[in-house]
Formats: structure tokens, sequence, C-alpha cells
């Protein structure tokens, strides 16, 4: 891809970020922010531009040491810097305040596209043409990398090209004089050259410095990833030494895993290693010329100066002067190149962010996988299975489901051998799982799945035993009656510490599920093997509690062998008939 449309996929990414980032109610208060903070750069350029006609005033007085215009002079340097920096701090101030607002709103819209479309869960590994690796990465840290980048960016750059205006200006009101040589015997004058040396001298720089840093911006988005991968793997182990998932520590532990776990974070490192040496090779390859130019940007116009200074054509006031805005314009001029390696990294954050969006917009599946399942209303309150065969993401058919019309209130085992469909079939009715084909006629009400293990997030207790719902609409004697019947009152002494959740074995987490069935009291209820890690008397005990609690309640039951103490309406089979070949999913 060339450079020309590289920079204009770049361009388009950043608007359509930028708009979403400054729409919304605050919009208005957003641009007036971003109005006040442009303003008092300019201001910031406007004593710039002073401090360059202060060089003359301050050097020509030393020259003819005249102390008491030198000093008059000290005072107006304090003045002008005091103004600069009042004014660079409160403009310092607005765009933080700007950058969280922007930053708010684009992470609202991000968090809403990716939970509103259930992207979380269609855009996975295997499941879509488009995975997005690290979705947490991009929301956390991307949108604040984005809104920082965006202001940096936007505001130096508009600021930069005024800037550029005023102090070319200033360039060539003293820059009046030529430069005159013989080349190869032919006189040449060039008049007012500063004026024109100046972009010549940046745009070479320039050029050289995009040409040596060109790898940067594909080892940035790469780091960014190794960096992800490898936080990701720690948080894993994290989670598996964490005592709320006591059962997979044990596993780690008891089978000796430490190696395994140990090779596995190696080969993560391994790759932020290689990425890393990679970035310090194309940093030092750019940075062979972008660091003597920095070290000699602020010098070199002197120098350029000099052959006017020695043919008296200035003095020393107008030498500084004239070398101060040739600093200026190159200074201005060299802010692609002072500014590269951010702006390669803000690209990276621009394609990693924009990809995010875009792919929870509309979630692409693989090629060749049948979304033709037809979902409906149901307009009696069963649950309706017409014609339904299920696939896998890649396109793969899977046995096809019997027909079945679910009443409210019903009792339905959903049986088969392992990798059969039967969880994947619970995903179709819940809409998402999007693979195959039939007619899925859901029921209204609330529905509420409780899986082999419950989900745990943070909060505590009461927050666990009332998700998705808020505490606060419970009643507290309510909750912890039905965690005590659920032998979890003993926890509730724990109600407020930071261990709280510490501890829970499978079997205590089934049962804080079964809490939440109680308190919710849905409509349609889905269990998929939720009773596992329990051993059979207290399975029948909880069961026939759970019934009496909810007695208008339909059951979807996923497991191996119907629950003790959970009578039966209904099996539906999931799997191959004596004349399919098996299928797994």
């Amino acid at each position: 891809m060339s450079t020309l449309a590289v920079l204009g996929a770049t361009l388009a990414r950043a608007g359509r970020l930028a708009r979403l980032a400054a729409s919304g109610p605050g919009r208005w208060r957003g641009g007036a922010l971003y109005a006040t903070v442009l303003a008092l750069n300019f201001l910031g350029v406007w004593i710039s531009i002073r401090l360059i006609a202060w060089n003359k005033a301050f050097f020509d007085a030393l020259e003819a040491l005249d102390g008491a215009a030198a000093l008059a002079q000290v005072w107006v340097f304090f003045l002008l810097v005091g103004a600069s920096a009042a004014a660079w701090l409160a403009a310092d101030w607005l765009r933080k305040r700007l950058l969280i607002l922007w930053r708010a709103r684009l992470t609202a819209l991000a968090l809403d596209l990716w939970l509103g479309t259930r992207a979380y869960w269609q855009l996975r590994p295997g499941f879509g043409a488009h995975p997005v690796e690290n979705p947490d990465q991009r929301v956390a840290e991307d949108c604040r990398k984005f809104v920082e980048g965006l202001l940096e960016f936007t505001l130096e750059l508009i600021s930069k090209i005024v800037a550029l205006v005023s102090f070319f200006a200033v360039l060539w009101s003293l820059s009046g004089f030529g430069l005159a040589f013989t080349l190869f015997g032919i006189e040449i004058t060039i008049p007012r050259y500063m004026v024109w040396l100046a972009p010549l001298y940046v745009a070479l720089a320039t050029g050289l410095t995009h040409a040596l840093g060109r790898p940067l911006k594909g080892l940035y988005f790469a780091r960014e990833r190794c960096e992800a991968d490898f936080r990701h793997a720690l948080v894993q182990l994290r989670e598996t030494a964490d005592s709320v998932v006591r059962e997979t520590a044990d596993s780690v532990a008891l089978s000796r895993g430490e190696a395994a776990e140990r090779r596995r974070l190696d080969g993560r490192f391994a790759g932020v290693v290689t990425n890393w040496r990679a970035i310090m090779r194309a940093e030092l390859i750019q940075g062979l010329f972008t660091r003597p130019y920095f070290q000699t940007v602020l010098r070199v116009p002197t120098f350029f100066a000099l052959p006017a200074y020695f043919a008296g054509q200035v003095t020393l006031g107008g030498l500084m002067q004239l070398a101060s805005a040739f600093s200026q314009v190159t200074t201005t001029l060299s802010w692609f190149i002072f500014s590269y390696r951010d702006l390669a990294a803000f690209v990276a954050v621009c394609e990693r962010l924009d990809g995010l969006l875009q792919a929870a917009r509309a979630p692409a599946p693989l090629p060749g996988a049948p979304q033709a399942i037809r979902r409906d209303a149901s307009s009696d309150g069963a649950l309706h299975l017409d014609g339904v065969r299920l696939a896998t993401p890649e396109g793969r058919w899977l046995d096809p489901v019997p027909d079945r019309a679910i009443p409210p209130g019903a009792r339905v085992l959903i049986s088969g051998a392992s990798g059969q469909g039967k969880t994947t079939l619970l995903a179709a009715i819940g809409g998402l799982w999007c693979w195959g084909e039939g007619r899925i006629a859901r029921p209204g009400g609330r529905w509420l799945m409780l899986p082999a293990g419950a989900p745990i997030f943070t909060g505590g207790l009461m927050e666990a035993a009332c998700y998705p719902d808020d505490p606060a609409r419970h009643d507290p004697a309510r909750i912890a009656a039905v965690l005590t019947r659920l032998g979890l009152g003993h926890r509730l002494a724990a109600a407020g510490r930071a261990d709280e959740l510490s501890g829970l074995s499978l079997g205590e987490r089934q049962r804080l599920g079964l809490a939440r069935a109680a308190l919710l009291r849905p409509d349609w209820l889905v269990l998929d093997e939720a009773t596992a890690a329990m051993d059979t008397a207290l399975e029948a005990d909880l069961m026939a509690w759970l019934v009496a609690e909810l007695p208008a309640t339909a059951f979807l039951i996923v497991a191996h062998r119907a629950p003790v103490g959970l009578p039966l309406d209904d099996i539906l089979p999931v799997g191959p008939t004596a004349d399919s070949e098996r299928r797994t999913a």
C-alpha cells in the first residue's frame, strides 16, 4: 500500500473515532474546551514571536554596553515567560478535562457496542472471520491513548500551522539580504536565502526520517499484541492461583504443572523480547539520523546566518533575532520528525480501536458458515424448535434437533453424549449461536442460565447472589435466608471483607448459582451441568427445594443424567440417530 493510501486510511479511521468521541450530550462543552485550549496555544505563539523581538533588543543592548536597557529587557523577559507559563498551565488543565470527557464518551460507546451486540461472544477466536485480540486492552487502554493522541496531535498541528505562518512572516521581514557565491565561474545570488533554506533543510530531514522509521508502525502494533498476550497469560495463572477457582489451582499444583506454566509464560515473553529487539534495531537506525538532528537543529540557524553577520548586514542582536526566527521555523517544520515515533504509535492505536468498533458493529462470519436460523417471538408462551439443525462456525453440520414445543413451566432434560451440541443448542436458543438453520420461537419473560460453575465477578457475596440484578432491589434478609438454606450462611460473616469470596469450591459456587435462581425467579431457568459437583443427597434436597421455590418456572437441563429431586416432563435427545453419522460440536 502506498504512503498516500496509508495516510488516507489512517485519517479515515481517526476521523471516525474523533466524531464518536466528540459526540453525545457533552459535545458543545467539549467543543468549547477545545476552542479555549486552541486559543491559549495561539497566545503561546504570540508570546514566542515577542521573544524573537526580545532577542534583538537584549543583545543589541549588550553589544552597546547599555546596562539600563539590558536590565529593562530582563524584566520584559520575565513577564513574557510568566505569561507563557500561565497560558500553558491553563491550556494543560483544560486539555485534561477535555481528555476525560472524550475518553468517557468513547469508552461508553465501545462498551455499548461490545456488550450490546454481544460482540464479546461473537468475535472470539474461531467464531468469526475477524476475531478481536485482547479486547480488554483495546477498550481500557486504546480509548485513552487515542484521545490523548487526538488532542496532542490536532492541537499541536493547528498551532504549528499558525505558528509557521507567523514565524515565516518574521523571518521574511528579517531576511532582506541575500547570499552571493560563485559556482563554476557563475555568480549566483539567492535573495532571502534564510527563508528558503529553512523548509529545504527540514524537508530533506523529514523524508529521511520517514524512510528510516517506516517499519516502526507495524512493530508498535505488534508490541501491544505481544505485551497483551503475555499479560493475559499472567492473569490466567493468577486466576488459577486464586482460591475462588481453587479446583483449577489444585490441578496445576498437584500435577506439578509449574514447569508447563513456566514454559507457556516463557513462550509468550519470548514474543515480547523478539518484538522489542526488532524495535531496538528500527529505532537505532532512525536514531542515527534523528538524534544528531535534535542536537543541531537549534544551533544550525546561527551557522547559516553567520555570512550575513560577517558581511556586516546584521548586528549581533540582529544575528540572534534572525537565528531565533530561523530556529522557530525549523522547529515548527520539524514537528513531524520530533513526533514520528509517537505518530507511529498513534496510527497503531487508531487501527486497533477502529478495528474493534467496526468488527463489533457487524461481526463477520467465517466464509461458508450457514446463518439461516429464523428467530421469532413465541405467540403462545411456549419454546418452539422446528427443523433446527446447528452447524459449527466453520460450516460443518451437526445432527438435527428433534422438533419440540416446550410449554411454560415444563421441566425438560436435554440429553446426549459429550460433544453432540447440547450447550450449543442452549446458545442458539439464547440468540448467541447463529450458525445453522430452522426456526426457534422463544417466549418472553426472564431467562437465567446457570453453567457448571456460577460466574463470579468483582463484588461481594450479596452482589454475586443477585447477579445480574442490582442487590439494592432485593431484601437483604431474603438474600441471607436463601444463602443460609443453601449452606452458605457461614460466608455472610465475611461480608465486606476483601476475602469475602475467597475459597469458594466448585460445589459452593453451584449452590450460589441456585441462590441466584431462587432470588431472581426467572420464567425460564437453564441449568448446564449446574449440579454436577453435588452428591446425590445434597442434589435431591436442593433441587426439591428449588422446584418448590419456583413452581411456575420452566427448567431446561443439560446433563448426562437427570438431576435427582427434579421430576421431568420431557427428554430432548441431542445427537446421532441410529441411521446417522456421529457429529461433534
